[in-house]
């Protein structure tokens, strides 16, 4: 029997443990996409207590608890950050088999050289221990990503943001790059005309331009997006239920501009539309400067609405959908492949019943002009634990080339989510490890290394033109 979470954890045969010990685990990580807060990054400050960096907006944590029967008060409520830390030592030892058991463990394990098994019995001892390290200068915030040897990170930005702690972190010389990404969600979100509404005041404020008018509101947002290219940005991302590409005409969408300003509600009709226009409009762009562009699809989001007025968007009340992806993806990306605007572009999908489809369709605008250009990028969400990873990696493998693949990212809020690379990379050695020992690949341990370093880190790097 193996020791839990020891040097060989997940790798199951001399092959996989050569790949993983000789060429995997000593890579630098490329995180080119996650939600990391670039003000704390800037301030390079230190968290007050372990639970203040391990459970402060960690909805992934949060849901686990309330399942295990917590009350809100001891979650996002007004209980100490100790007694909310007791409620989730509490809720561990539920989680065996979920990857928050293993998350966890090699979190303790990684940054606070923990080795002990959360429990309500170790609760105190492991506060105490992690809480006083994370007040030392080497447990800063900036000190905690150098340390899992993070290379570079895309921060994930809206267009309104004035990239003021970007600009800092590159001007102290950090030796991490952090980047942003032109996340455009709000600025297409004529589901709620109040919001958009308000949105475009501020574009226009920031702009410092009048918008009354769709050819304004476009100026004014490529402006934005101008401004990002000119702060290191090269990368936009989208989060969507699908991707959408109904037929539409130009004065179709100046028509619903209008009727946006003027607080009107949009039909169903209307709404696809318009959103089918932005995201056109913003891959045109996008393939201009050369960016990369990310489309997170999949997500049925805010579907506790007591909750959700109670706590906000954003908190854990978010699920896997079941949206009709292929139609709309196909004529979305040949729509711009027929003009000879479709730039590289990331699929990540949420819906496991999806990935076969994605990775088909990926293939289908790769044209040789670029390795990889249009990758199914890594298990995403409720996706990237043991088993999303190694569906997600299938579905590449059968449909596409698993060799060109840009490989994982934490998509996490958590200065302590670098752990998700090893976990990732551990599985792909496993999984490459027991089909060289099943003779279902040769034993050329050269090649299956290089392929290794490449999905792990140089195949993003060149991707990125890190």
């Amino acid at each position: 029997m193996k020791n839990f979470l020891d040097q060989d954890f997940l790798l199951e045969t001399n092959t996989a443990k050569t790949l993983y010990h000789n060429f995997a685990a000593k890579l630098p990580i490329i995180d080119y996409h996650c939600h990391l807060p670039p003000n704390q990054i800037a301030d390079d400050s230190n968290f007050k207590n372990l639970t203040q960096i391990w459970l402060y907006g960690d909805h992934y944590k949060w849901r686990a608890m309330r399942a295990n029967g917590i009350p809100e008060k001891y979650i996002t409520g007004d209980a100490s950050d100790y007694e909310k830390f007791e409620k989730w030592a509490e809720t561990v030892p539920y989680t065996l088999r979920n990857p928050l058991y293993h998350w966890t463990h090699l979190e303790l394990q990684r940054y606070f050289d923990v080795y002990d098994i959360l429990s309500p019995a170790t609760a105190r001892k492991i506060y105490d221990e992690c809480t006083a390290k994370l007040q030392t200068p080497e447990y800063s915030v900036r000190r905690l990503i150098q340390k899992m040897n993070v290379e570079s990170i895309g921060t994930t930005d809206d267009p309104l943001d004035d990239l003021f702690f970007h600009q800092k972190i590159k001007a102290d010389g950090f030796s991490v790059k952090v980047l942003p990404s032109f996340r455009p969600d709000k600025a297409m979100n004529a589901d709620n005309v109040q919001e958009f509404n308000s949105y475009i005041k501020k574009l226009a404020e920031i702009s410092g331009q009048q918008i009354t008018n769709f050819n304004q509101f476009l100026d004014a947002l490529k402006g934005r997006h101008d401004f990002f290219a000119q702060h290191g940005c090269t990368v936009s991302d989208h989060g969507l239920e699908r991707l959408y590409c109904e037929e539409y005409t130009d004065a179709e969408i100046e028509g619903i501009f209008t009727k946006i300003l003027d607080q009107q509600i949009l039909t169903s009709a209307e709404v696809l539309k318009f959103k089918s226009c932005m995201l056109i409009n913003l891959a045109i762009w996008d393939h201009e400067k050369g960016w990369v562009q990310q489309y997170h699809v999949g997500a049925l989001r805010n579907t506790n609405t007591r909750l959700l007025d109670q706590l906000g968007p954003d908190t854990g009340f978010d699920s896997i959908g079941d949206f009709s992806q292929a139609a709309g993806l196909s004529k979305f990306l040949n729509k711009l492949d027929s003009t000879n605007r479709l730039t590289k572009t990331i699929l990540y999908n949420l819906n496991p019943a999806d990935n076969e489809m994605l990775a088909a369709m990926a293939g289908n605008f790769n044209d040789g002009t670029i390795a990889g250009k249009i990758q199914f990028g890594a298990a995403w969400w409720f996706l990237d634990q043991k088993h999303g990873i190694i569906d997600q990696i299938n579905s590449l493998s059968n449909m596409g080339l698993l060799g060109r693949f840009i490989g994982m990212i934490t998509d996490s809020r958590s200065f302590l989510s670098y752990p998700r690379h090893e976990y990732f990379r551990r599985i792909l050695c496993n999984l490459i490890g027991n089909d060289v020992e099943n003779g279902e690949l040769p034993a050329d341990t050269e090649w299956l290394g290089k392929m290794v370093e490449n999905i792990c880190y140089f195949n993003a790097l060149k991707y990125f033109n890190s």
